[in-house]
């Protein structure tokens, strides 16, 4: 799988200031205009963890370096997307692409800033969205559907297993549900995402404010955030014209000065890069040594090798075991030779599954 996260939405809530803050860039122009982003920018952006400063600092590595998230800025959805409007198509084509979908929704009035619809009411817009997306998945299952009701009909194993997932995430998008809410098994999950659904992606809400409203949030935020509960998807405050503030802001302690005198702990930038790390199940595990400290980013539920192969194929191929020691264990005894002298290093094989902080030495031989 690949870890990033398609921003999208409406023309003109906020994307691309979203994405060049994040990116702490302008590649993305952020015009007050619909589709000003016409082929997707992508930003790389470090993954904050307190963590791995600690792990570096303990060990007197000459560098630490960070796990990344992938962040695309995709352009505007419109009413009737599915159907290709707006440059719908190749907009739907971007989205299906990433793993998790940050959807952002415009929580602020301003005459300023023209809105597709002329009014502001996120709920709608979030909707007007999630139906074209729901729109485009079902076009795309109704195509299959009868080329693999033929194949199961012949005797094609495959088809079999595939047709009745097929057919109940039919009935929910015929129903007007996501893909993500139909129920499978766990030997189902596999036939599921092989139909490469948009709204079998998780979502993340991203409500963006008004500068006044950037600690507490505002009536239009709660509605969102209530939406995101009640859907089981997550929910973020930010306000993207302080983000693009403290981008262009040259050190640490300036950023912290404005964000205090906002009333603001941390960026609302730092929010969305842990939730969409969260979003897609990650887990964070570590390497330390006297040239590197590092973050290493895999799915949850990774067993050793399969982690060790990040590092380098090599080390997955001739896997032995996993020298391991857990972050509070590392950290409490101040070091890699602290923790084996208390015990609290294992030695783990291949069925180990990694964790999130663990600190790892991976054995091989090639």
């Amino acid at each position: 799988m690949g870890f990033n996260c398609g921003i999208v939405g409406l023309p003109n809530v906020g994307k691309s200031t979203l994405f060049n803050a994040l990116t702490d860039t302008a590649a993305a122009e952020a015009a007050n205009y619909p589709f000003c982003t016409i082929e997707p920018n992508v930003g790389r952006v470090a993954v904050p963890d307190a963590r791995l400063h600690n792990i570096y600092s303990i060990t007197g590595s000459e560098t630490e370096i960070p796990t990344y998230l992938e962040f695309v800025d995709i352009a505007g959805l419109v009413r009737g997307a599915s159907q290709g409007e707006g440059l719908g198509n190749q907009f739907l084509g971007h989205i299906r692409s990433v793993a998790a979908i940050i959807h952002v929704l415009r929580c602020f009035e301003s005459g300023n800033v023209t809105h597709v619809e002329e009014s502001v009411d996120p709920i709608r817009d979030a909707e007007t969205v999630e139906t074209e997306l729901m729109l485009a998945d079902l076009e795309s299952l109704e195509r299959r559907i009868d080329p693999l009701e033929k194949r199961a009909t012949s005797g094609d194993k495959e088809a079999k297993l595939s047709l009745p997932v097929m057919r109940r995430t039919l009935e929910a998008l015929r129903d007007g549900k996501p893909a993500r809410t139909v129920e499978r098994t766990i030997d189902e999950e596999p036939l599921f995402r092989s139909l490469h659904l948009i709204t079998a992606k998780p979502v993340l809400y991203v409500c963006n404010v008004d500068e006044d409203s950037a600690a507490t949030g505002n009536a239009l935020s709660n509605r969102v955030a209530a939406m995101a509960g009640e859907t089981g998807q997550g929910c973020v405050l930010i306000s993207a014209a302080i983000e693009a503030e403290v981008a262009e802001l040259e050190t640490a302690e300036e950023k912290a000065e404005y964000l205090e005198s906002l009333g603001l702990s941390e960026t609302g930038l730092a929010r969305v890069i842990r939730a969409g790390y969260a979003l897609l199940d990650l887990v964070t595990f570590f390497t330390t040594g006297p040239n590197e400290s590092r973050a290493w980013t895999v799915p949850r539920g990774f067993k050793a090798p399969d982690a060790a192969g990040t590092i380098h194929t090599d080390f997955k191929k001739g896997f032995i075991r996993a020298e391991t020691i857990a972050y509070d264990d590392f950290v409490s005894c101040e070091g890699e030779q602290g923790a084996k002298d208390a015990g609290r290093m294992r030695l783990e094989g291949k069925e180990y599954i990694a964790k999130d902080g663990d600190i790892m030495l991976f054995r091989f031989n090639v």
